[in-house]
């Protein structure tokens, strides 16, 4: 069953429920309303029969089997015809009953008496006999029978009430005509029942629609990025779920087209990288082949293997970017991975006649990072000052809380064309490595959750007020999480005493 489908169906599952709930209790309602009503009309009439016209019963206590009936009999029968005459009683009749009898014999009926013998029994009372109806009158001085089916076709109810001559009793019927309006209200109840099944199918549906229209569009939008068709974005619009699910997809889109990119610029820098070291290693080998000279061919032979070497070199910094590894985080001294990566670019600065400096605090700098990550993110940040300047500097200290270790060179520093795509994969304005030292280091500081940026030309950087000892060349800061949330007062002082330098 589709979505549009379950919406339509849940919604008119939902509308016939509630009408259909709220009826049958209303109409129960009102049905015990009325008959409680009825009830107490019945036994009204009943007890202003009893008070006004059987007041004076005692010719009752007289009445014996098969006599003729005497002068107050027919007064009590005016009275009973009266009653019927009145349209509320249907019928009126006076009987006697024992306890633990089982018959009931007439003594006043509304027919001649040459219909119903005095005294003679009235098996159609006997049921309320049985049915402990009877009882319960003589006990508590009237009851009601449930309604029943006359020959008719209309449904009646029986009053019956206790008079004062002992043990004779009152029984009326009256109509249950009050059961003509309640079918009125059952075919009422099943009409609003369609009605708002009608309504909430419509509903469903045109909701269904709406959310389902949406979600076809992003499917189709997933599909088209499925077969490598990325160029149309995502514009829905809205703050529900589907938007929200739309913004997302978009970024999806984006990251995904942006990877891509990436991914095809790197194939073409791997081709062209690993092309030229490739031509140069078959001159070589060529000239290798032609020499009979030993040292001639040493000698090609030892720039056969520099070109290996930076082949190598490329071929890993491309699996670094494509493959950064795992990180674990650890709360560790970065003094320690710091000084690993320091005394690996040392031969490399020293090889060009340059200097480095390292300054630290005597106190260990703790951090929330990747110790391995840490070392090799300082080792790319050394070679690249030690490639643009002769002098490096890396310092390390505490700033608001953070971890911040910085490096600048003396070097003629980052252009201003690729300043703000400067840690983009492949962005660079030298010619050894393949671009990709600046775009490592901050896959891996975000992978630590910290941050790298490029500080201005003149020292200045946003957030820690930099620092203006040195004229030109690139510095990149790099923050780690430190061991506490907030900054030490410590770190505080320190943070106070550079901005006030920086001033």
């Amino acid at each position: 069953m589709t979505l549009r489908n379950r919406f339509t169906a849940f919604f008119v599952a939902f509308a016939v429920l509630i009408s259909a709930l709220g009826g049958v209790l209303t109409w129960n309602g009102a049905r015990r309303a009325l008959e409680e009503q009825l009830d107490r009309e019945l036994l009204s009439a009943g007890e202003l029969a009893k008070e006004t016209l059987f007041r004076q019963d005692e010719v009752l206590l007289l009445l014996e089997e098969g006599q003729d009936p005497p002068p107050g009999w027919f007064e009590f029968q005016n009275h009973l015809r009266r009653m019927m005459n009145s349209g509320v009683v249907d019928r009126a009749d006076i009987f006697r009953w024992s306890p633990g009898d089982l018959e009931v014999r007439a003594l006043v009926t509304p027919y001649p008496p040459d219909s119903i013998a005095i005294l003679q029994r009235l098996s159609w009372v006997e049921p309320y006999v049985v049915s402990g109806l009877v009882q319960r009158a003589y006990e508590t001085g009237a009851a009601t029978t449930p309604y029943f089916p006359g020959l008719d076709g209309r449904d009646y109810r029986h009053g019956i009430l206790r008079l004062d001559a002992g043990e004779t009793f009152l029984i009326l019927r009256i109509p249950e005509d009050h059961l003509a309006p309640l079918d009125a209200l059952a075919w009422t109840i099943v009409v609003l029942s369609l009605a708002a099944a009608a309504l909430g199918a419509l509903i469903g549906w045109r909701l269904a629609t709406g959310i389902v229209s949406r979600l076809e569009v992003l499917s189709r939008g997933a599909l088209r990025i499925q077969r490598g068709m990325m160029d149309r974005p995502f514009d829905l619009e809205g703050e529900d779920e589907v938007g929200r699910l739309a913004r997302a997809m978009e970024r999806m889109r984006t990251g995904i087209r942006r990877r891509d990119e990436q991914l095809r610029l790197m194939l073409s820098r791997v081709a062209h990288e690993i092309r030229n070291p490739l031509a140069g290693l078959e001159l070589f080998a060529a000239a290798a082949q032609d020499t009979d000279d030993r040292e001639e061919r040493r000698r090609i032979l030892g720039r056969v293997r520099r070109e290996v070497v930076g082949l190598n070199s490329i071929i890993n910094e491309f699996l670094g970017f494509a493959r950064p590894g795992r990180t674990e985080l650890e709360l560790h001294d970065v003094r320690d991975p710091v000084g690993d990566a320091v005394s690996l670019a040392k031969a490399e600065v020293r090889e060009k006649g340059g200097e480095l400096h390292v300054e630290f605090p005597t106190e260990p700098l703790l951090a929330n990072a990747d110790p391995r990550q840490v070392k090799r993110l300082v080792l790319n940040l050394l070679r690249n000052a030690a490639h643009a300047g002769e002098t490096v500097w890396v310092e390390g200290a505490m700033v608001n809380g953070q971890v911040r270790i910085a490096v600048r060179d003396d070097g003629p520093g980052v252009p201003a064309e690729i300043r703000d795509r400067i840690f983009e994969p492949f962005v660079g304005d030298k010619a050894q490595g393949a671009g990709l030292g600046l775009a490592i280091v901050k896959e891996m500081a975000e992978a630590n959750q910290g941050r790298v940026e490029l500080v201005g030309q003149d020292g200045g950087s946003e957030g820690d007020g930099g620092n203006d000892r040195i004229g030109g060349g690139a510095e990149f800061h790099v923050y780690f999480s430190g061991p506490e949330d907030l900054p030490t007062e410590g770190a505080r002082r320190q943070a106070a005493q550079e901005e006030d330098v920086a001033k």
